[in-house]
Order: C-alpha cells, then structure tokens, then sequence
C-alpha cells in the first residue's frame, strides 16, 4: 500500500472502534486514557534505531499507522484518513533507562496514562527502556496504541511484521490482505435484519442497571495496574472458567463494598479472526457475549462455569454473538454520543460490571524480536472510571500473566492486589520461579 504523490487514503472505523470511542467520549471531562499497551521484556538491551527503521519501513506498507482521526464531512464515516500533502510524522520511539523494578513500573504506567490524541499525531508509539535493577541489564519494549485503532490480537500481529521487517523479510509486504478485514459483503437488507435481533436482545438483557467498583465515586483521570507472573500450569481452562474465578474475587469485593446482589454483566470479546490467522492489524477484530450472573451465584465455581458455558452456548447457537457484530457495523451512522444508547441501561452512566479478557497465547513465532530473546509479555488496557475495574489473562512460553487494571477513585491499591491475589489464588497458580516473590504490596491486601 505504498502512496502516490496526491493520492488520499480513507479507513473507516468498524463497530468495535466505535463502541471503543464512544464509552471514553462519555468520560471526556475526566481525561481518561484511551490507551492500550503491549509491554515486552527481552534478555537483553534492545537497539532503538531498529525498531524506528521498522516502523518507517511498515508505514510504508500500512499508512493508517501514521495517519489522523478524521471525519471527511460532518455527517461522513469517522475514520483513518492519510490526506495528500499532508504531513505524515512517523510513530515516535523514544528512549528511556530505570535503576530499580519500581521505576520501571511507573514509567510503563506513564505510558499508559498518557493519552494518545490520534487527530494530531499517529495512533502509535514505541518506548524502547533498558532495566538496569538486575545483575545484567534488560530490555523492555513498550508499544502504545489508541485503543480504537486495534486490537491486542492485532498488536501482537504488528510487532510480528516489525519483527519480520527488521530481518528484511519482504515476503510479508506483499500479503497486504493482513492489514485489515474485509467488509461485510452480504446486503444492506440481510444485515439489518440480523442487526435488529441483536437491537431487541440489549433492550431485554438488564432490566436491572449493573453496579460496579465505580459506581457513584468521582472519576478521575488516573490508571493504575499490577501484574502477577505464575508458573503456566499446562492445564486448559477457557474463559468461561476463568470469569467464574474472576467473578468469585469480585463477589469478595462485592460483599465488603456492600453492593447489591444485581446480577454481573461483563462483555467477552469474541475474536473475529478465523481460527489460526494472525491478521489483520488495523481495527478491533471483535463481537461480544455478555456473561450475566449474580454475585451470589459464584460460591461454587464449577457450576458457575458450566452455567457460563451454557449461556455462550445458547448465544452461538441462536446466532447472537452474530448479531452484536453485525448491528456494531450500523454504528457507523450515529454520532458517538448516541451510541451509548443502544446500551438501554447504561443511561445513568453504567456499562458492564467489571471488565475481563483473556488474550490467550503470545505467539511462538516471536520467542525473538528485534534480535533479543523474549523473556516475557503481556497487555494492559486503560480502564473506565466504569466499571473501574479489570482483569486480563495472557500466556507467554512457559509463564501465565495476570494483569488487574483500575481506575484511582473507583478502587484502592489494597482492593485491586485483593483480587490480583484472590484470582491467583482461585486458578490454583503459584508465582514463577524467577519472578519476584509476592511484591511487597500485596501485604495491602485487606
């Protein structure tokens, strides 16, 4: 996709980025982050000037990474726009040293805190830091990303090609195919017949609002996140059993918060991508289920993963998951701050009552990047005043990542390393051998 002189490229917004927009447009005010991140620890120091040429060169290929956030009319498509003329300043790497684990650790919540604005810059940023607290020096690789522009599927896809584009594999520049997915071919009819199934399914869902961790507390503008590296224990638990142990934490938070016993809503992203693809890069990939179960019901986990099961099964079957993808399509045709709105409960502010994913697995094909070896790495996505609060699964080789993310204000340091330590604790992990003993914080427990 390389550009001829005059030429403008547009990339519309699908519905998943839309979604994305439009819960952080509610909280503009607050100047909450709108950032995700994929934080990689490698053996040793890594070479800067490689990841900007890089960069540079995947520009090249993919002009959306350095492109704007635009509308072309007012009443146009929200989209990446690269414009003829214009300038197009690439993705900015910087560079950055810590002495101690504790620095590093607040210079990576910098980034996260430090919002991208993707109408006057690129979308994307690196950070390339070397971790001087151990006996031999560290590298840590920091990509950024505006939230709507992909997903941590997609950015694990990009840091592949980046990889791939650093050895001078110019096989993969060729398969542009990968950049994005292709839209919806089926007619206009045919979709918006599926899209209202999916309409009177959310105005039936919770006829109770959700509460959450943030629910009647200021928001502020702060994210903050913990990381728990286990040992991987070789047993296969989906997300279903995961969010069953997610929700018996939340239902202890729960209980000492004195919330009421309204059932749970969470959102399970849905990866739309066929099953062993890595692509594409560009856009959140995503349908949704949304998980529905009483605080009270998560006593006995294994029942309450059967019964999640169960639910995701009836979604697949009556093609709902289908449904939300399709109708989030439709988005496009509404301006951002009446999206909120196909959310019938969330009038008084509310979403979902936690957030919870699992990433699964950091691919193999980069045990290597950028000519080090990778030790670590996992994903951390700013959260919402609401619902303030999320819990996030990864594996990478031979370690499982558990990575809680909060909002200050919505929940305490104590309550957050609560529910790190309960999760850990519900999965039955043990901390990894090399990794830190239990941080020094989680005495903050109760």
């Amino acid at each position: 996709m390389r550009l001829r002189r005059g030429t403008r490229v547009r990339l519309p917004l699908r519905g998943a980025d839309l979604v994305l927009m439009a819960m952080h447009q509610r909280w503009k005010r607050a100047g909450v982050s709108r950032n995700a991140l994929l934080i990689v620890e490698c053996d040793g120091p890594l070479d800067p000037a490689r990841v900007r040429r890089a960069l540079g060169a995947f520009v090249e290929i993919c002009p959306w990474a350095a492109a704007r956030l635009a509308r072309p009319r007012p009443w146009g498509k929200l989209g990446w726009v690269v414009a003829p003329g214009a300038p197009r300043s690439l993705p900015p790497v910087r560079e950055r040293s810590a002495d101690s684990g504790d620095d590093v650790h607040r210079i990576v919540e910098h980034e996260l805190n430090a919002d991208l604005d993707p109408r006057r810059g690129p979308p994307l940023r690196a950070l390339v830091l070397e971790d001087r607290s151990g006996d031999a020096a560290r590298g840590v690789l920091v990509l950024t990303w505006f939230h709507p522009f992909m997903d941590p599927r997609g950015a694990q896809a990009l840091l592949a090609r980046l990889d791939a584009l650093d050895r001078d594999d110019g096989a993969w520049a060729r398969r542009r195919s990968e950049l994005t997915r292709a839209p919806d071919g089926r007619p206009l009819r045919e979709r918006g017949q599926i899209a209202r199934r999916s309409l009177a399914y959310m105005r039936c869902l919770a006829p109770v609002p959700p509460v959450s961790p943030g629910t009647g507390r200021a928001p502020t503008g702060s994210i903050r996140f913990r990381v728990a590296t286990c040992a991987a224990q070789g047993g296969a638990r989906d997300i279903c059993g995961r969010l069953a142990v997610v929700g018996r934490a939340m239902a202890d938070l729960w209980v000492r918060r004195r919330l009421p016993d309204v059932p749970f809503v969470v959102a399970v992203g849905v990866d739309l991508r066929p099953k062993g693809a890595s692509g594409p890069i560009v856009g959140n990939c995503l349908a949704f289920h949304f998980a529905r179960f009483r605080p009270s019901e998560t006593a006995d986990p294994e029942r309450l993963t059967n019964a999640l099961r169960q639910q995701m099964a009836d979604a697949v079957r009556d093609g709902q998951i289908e449904a939300n993808a399709t109708a989030m399509d439709f988005l496009q045709y509404r301006p951002l701050a009446a999206i909120p709105g196909t959310l019938p409960w969330a009038a008084g502010g509310e979403t979902f009552s936690f957030n919870c994913a699992d990433v699964t697995d950091f691919p193999r094909g980069l045990a290597d990047v950028f000519g080090r070896r990778v030790v670590n790495a996992y994903h951390v996505p700013a959260v919402l005043p609401r619902p303030g609060l999320g819990v996030f699964f990864n594996r990478c080789g031979p370690r499982d990542n558990i990575v809680v993310a909060w909002a200050e204000g919505a929940v305490s340091e104590a309550e957050a390393i609560g529910v790190l330590d309960d999760v850990r604790d519900g999965m039955g992990w043990r901390f990894a051998d090399d990794a830190a003993a239990a941080p020094a914080e989680w005495a903050l427990r109760r």
